[in-house]
């Protein structure tokens, strides 16, 4: 539930009125391959994704990577193979993003969620794995692909550059503050931008970073500040389609209501009111232990 929460409120940070697989069709399914991955590797992925003869397989190359990260990225952190991989299942229109991932160590599934609507993408459901332990770079790379073959659209190069950046952006914060913080901090200023109206001086937009950062407890170094300043005045010029942002949040916080007063919703509350009791419990033991060890 954590992270479904979570997803659910990178929902709010919509950036731009969203496109649709506009040739796909429900259900289905294309599938990226890093390209070095070895052929076991590519085979054991393909069954964990459950994939058929019927999907589409393509491959991500590093130099892909390189040629959508490298403005924003180290050279050492994007590395020398495209190993992650995906798979993007169209979905029915109004039902959002869904994204779960596995050996992915640096980019959170709420990173991939702001990136993806920040490109356009929407209604779809998003697995990213690996065979092990990697940063996931290549599989933005690879999902953003997969987008333009299904469409047969391509994203306009300055969307892309600005999802890329802000995948970059918003994982580094996260190394400063946390990645939740980090990704819930993208979620409000983008709903305050919506609710409000953009920002019409850098002075008006540091004011609305900083009152955000602040509502949600984060300190924000200058440099942070000006690297968030300047994100948002990229988006600015793209020519943002606000009110979506506003639908996109309504949208959000009716799954959120829908999904607490649930079975399943109240189930989760339950288990995590057990794991609390259980968690005080086992503190009070320890305390108990060391009183009679005294």
């Amino acid at each position: 539930m954590k992270k479904y929460a979570l997803s659910l409120l990178i929902i709010f940070s919509l950036s731009i009125p969203t496109i649709s697989f506009a040739d796909a069709v429900v259900g289905e399914k294309i599938i990226t391959l890093g390209e070095n991955l070895t052929e076991q590797q590519k085979q054991t992925i393909l069954s964990e994704m459950k994939a058929t003869d019927e999907n589409q397989i393509i491959t991500v190359s590093n130099e892909e990577e390189h040629q959508y990260l490298g403005d924003y990225i180290p050279k050492a952190t994007i590395g020398t193979k495209a190993i992650s991989s995906t798979s993007i299942t169209t979905e029915s229109a109004g039902s959002g993003l869904e994204v779960s991932t596995k050996n992915i160590n640096w980019v959170t599934d709420e990173m991939y969620l702001n990136a993806l609507m920040t490109a356009g993408i929407k209604d779809a459901t998003i697995y990213v794995t690996a065979p092990f332990e990697v940063s996931g770079t290549a599989a933005l790379t690879g999902l953003i692909k997969a987008y333009e073959i299904s469409s047969d659209e391509a994203i306009p190069e300055d969307i892309k550059q600005v999802a890329n950046e802000e995948l970059v952006t918003t994982a580094e914060l996260g190394d400063e503050v946390g990645a939740e913080n980090a990704s819930a901090l993208m979620a409000k200023i983008k709903d305050e931008i919506a609710k409000n109206g953009v920002p019409e001086t850098e002075a008006d937009m540091r004011a609305l970073i900083e009152n955000a950062a602040n509502d949600l407890g984060i300190t924000l170094s200058e440099e942070d500040m000006n690297r968030l300043i300047d994100l948002f005045n990229k988006m600015k010029e793209l020519n943002i389609d606000w009110n979506q942002v506003g639908q996109q949040l309504d949208q959000a916080k009716d799954k959120i209501s829908n999904f607490l007063n649930s079975e399943e919703g109240q189930t989760f509350l339950q288990q995590l009111k057990e794991f609390f009791i259980a968690l005080w419990d086992a503190i009070l033991s320890i305390f108990t232990n060391n009183e009679e060890t005294a």
